[in-house]
């Protein structure tokens, strides 16, 4: 009698092509063969998985070799790795949802699959993730900015749009299968080092209506989400909104999210930062963040200035206020030196 494993292995490979046309959406079928870049769904040639073949062994359907990394697996290594998951009870109700089948009766054990497994919440759990998520042009990742009237009008890197990214509840209960942006955090050299997900209604009015529609996963300590390249000038900020809002009316400017008051106190300075910008939040965490963080710069021989909004944040201003009047305000707290060189041309951010 097979296992529960094995059976659904067994069944995901009678439908093979169907399984790598929806969890490795960016492939595509050569002869016998789904040929894609690797098993988290990034486009390319290094993966091949076989569509056909006998019921069992190497050259099973279902089976598949990644030839850079030496990795191999089967279907269900796919669905785990293309979804982000870590449990196989999580994998199996994944397997069982694509195949309409029933729950399992009992539930199905634990099993360890791949050769390279990471930990849960790990920089390569991090790493995948955001590996999996698209563009979030024309997405609800787009949609949910919009909303808050930021306008983005040059490509973001470190944002991504993933369209079925697993929530779990802290208090138990089924994995949730919503959309989420998801935002790359970066050290001073441009490595990731986490990802942070915002998890969004399906049709991207609004955050999800779940307890924590925020989180992160990976090393967040130093770290924050980038917009724009640091020369010698740098604005930070608490949340992505907050910084994208100030992003939007100095897009010249480079910005970091710290994605907390706590992270953001803790940034680390790139080589050759002359000027702080602080982003304030009005409650006593932001506060707090900033003093501590403008001593850190005053220390560092950085000089350090605070922009506090008019009301709650930034965000809270812009979507009040619009775009040119929010850079009509920075202009009046930017250092003369600045203003002249990011808001001497308002441009498409200011009509």
């Amino acid at each position: 009698m097979q296992s529960p494993a094995a059976e659904l292995s067994r069944r995901l490979a009678e439908n093979a092509e169907a399984v790598c046309r929806h969890y490795l959406s960016n492939g595509r079928r050569q002869g016998h063969y789904w040929i894609v870049g690797d098993v988290q769904n990034t486009p390319g040639r290094s993966m091949y998985v076989r569509l056909s073949g006998p019921a069992n062994g190497s050259g099973a359907a279902g089976k598949w070799t990644d030839a850079q990394s030496g990795l191999h697996g089967d279907l269900l290594d796919i669905i785990r790795e293309s979804c982000g998951l870590h449990e196989f009870t999580d994998v199996a109700e994944e397997a069982r949802r694509f195949l309409s089948l029933p729950p399992p009766e009992p539930s199905l054990p634990a099993v360890a699959r791949l050769q390279t497994p990471v930990p849960v919440g790990s920089f390569e759990a991090a790493r995948r993730l955001f590996a999996m998520g698209s563009p979030i042009c024309g997405t609800p990742a787009e949609s949910y900015l919009l909303s808050r009237r930021i306008s983005l009008f040059n490509p973001v890197p470190n944002l991504r749009f993933h369209p079925t990214c697993y929530y779990r509840c802290e208090n138990g209960g089924p994995a949730l299968r919503l959309p989420a942006m998801l935002a790359a955090i970066t050290d001073l050299d441009g490595h990731q080092t986490a990802t942070h997900r915002t998890w969004l209604r399906p049709d991207g009015t609004d955050k999800a209506d779940v307890e924590t529609p925020r989180r992160a996963m990976g090393a967040l300590l130093g770290h924050g989400v980038r917009f724009g390249s640091v020369d010698d000038v740098l604005v930070a900020g608490e949340g992505i909104e907050t910084v994208l809002s100030v992003h939007s009316a100095l897009p010249a400017m480079a910005t970091l999210a710290g994605l907390s008051a706590a992270h953001l106190a803790a940034i680390q300075f790139p080589e050759g930062l002359r000027r702080l910008y602080v982003l304030r939040d009005r409650d006593p965490a932001g506060a707090a963040a900033r003093d501590t963080l403008c001593s850190r710069a005053e220390d560092a021989g950085i000089e350090a200035l605070t922009l506090t909004p008019r009301l709650g944040d930034f965000n809270d201003d812009l979507r009040r206020y619009g775009v040119a009047a929010l850079q009509d305000r920075l202009r009046l707290h930017l250092h003369p030196e600045d203003a002249a060189r990011f808001l001497a041309v308002r441009g498409r951010t200011g009509r």
